[in-house]
């Protein structure tokens, strides 16, 4: 393949442009797919090779944590990998993707939303693009919280082996629990932004909220239950209290914007005494 065959492979540039209607052939949009893919792979790739030079960095951030909460409960315990010969090799690749991942997650995250957008309204793309701007900080402000979190929800947990025992934990399994928790707290904090897109659909209602907050309330505490890996009253109720703060500001917003909505409907501007035209 030529360099210029290669240059389009990524460009993926439509061969015949958006009609009138604003359509588009069906070709076109699988051309366009497979571009935003293999510019998706293409960074993903780029940051994996990148965190290869920065694994002692990646591995102080994942494993600091553990060390914190050995250090809280003042006991000699250690973490290893037990993965046969390869299992140093297999901790590289597992740590620098997961790195690769997380630092080459605006670029694909943008990949997809540049595939989607063009098949918006204005209207449309204005709300996804304040959405996007929230729900990017919040996800992210749930995997802080979950960090800080950790330790204390590691402390708990490893605080239950007997005085006989030796905790040595497996860094794999560390890895993958370390994964799930910072996920669950992310994925959380994304909950009450599609609650008011779901509002915003006009598929609920301000009013329902509010007239179902201490179910949603305990529903809260019981996902940050079922949600948090290590299942410590603690780590739970980190997650579970931000959860209905988030809720609640979620009903207010609802609220406004339905009060905003019958604002615009037939009634709206007339006076008490006055006759709809109804």
């Amino acid at each position: 393949m030529s360099l210029t065959g290669v240059v389009q492979l990524f460009v993926g540039r439509p061969v015949h442009p958006v009609g009138p209607d604003g359509r588009m052939a069906l070709s076109d949009h699988l051309r366009e797919l497979r571009a935003r893919i293999l510019k998706a792979a293409l960074a993903i790739t780029v940051a994996f090779v990148i965190s290869l030079f920065f694994f002692d960095a990646l591995f102080a951030v994942v494993n600091e944590p553990y060390q914190q909460a050995r250090e809280a409960l003042g006991e000699d315990r250690t973490v290893a990998t037990t993965s046969g010969a390869a299992g140093g090799f297999l901790l590289y690749l597992k740590l620098c993707g997961l790195g690769a991942l997380v630092g080459s997650s605006p670029f694909w995250l943008y990949q997809i939303w540049a595939f989607i957008l063009p098949g918006l309204h204005s209207t449309e793309k204005k709300w996804t693009a304040i959405f996007g701007a929230i729900a990017g900080p919040l996800f992210f402000a749930g995997l802080a919280l979950g960090y800080l979190t950790l330790p204390k929800g590691l402390e708990i947990l490893i605080g239950f082996t007997p005085g006989d025992l030796t905790n040595l934990v497996e860094f794999n399994d560390y890895l993958s629990f370390f994964t799930r928790t910072l996920l669950a707290f992310g994925i959380a904090f994304e909950i009450p932004v599609f609650v008011v897109l779901l509002n915003m659909a006009g598929i609920v209602k301000g009013k329902s909220l509010g007239a179902h907050r201490p179910w949603i309330i305990v529903g809260s505490f019981l996902f940050a239950a079922i949600a948090t890996p290590s299942g410590d009253p603690f780590t739970m109720t980190f997650m579970a209290v931000p959860l209905v703060v988030l809720f609640l500001i979620s009903e207010v917003i609802a609220r406004l914007n339905d009060r905003r909505r019958a604002g615009r409907g037939i009634n709206a501007g007339l006076s008490p005494d006055e006759a709809s035209p109804l």
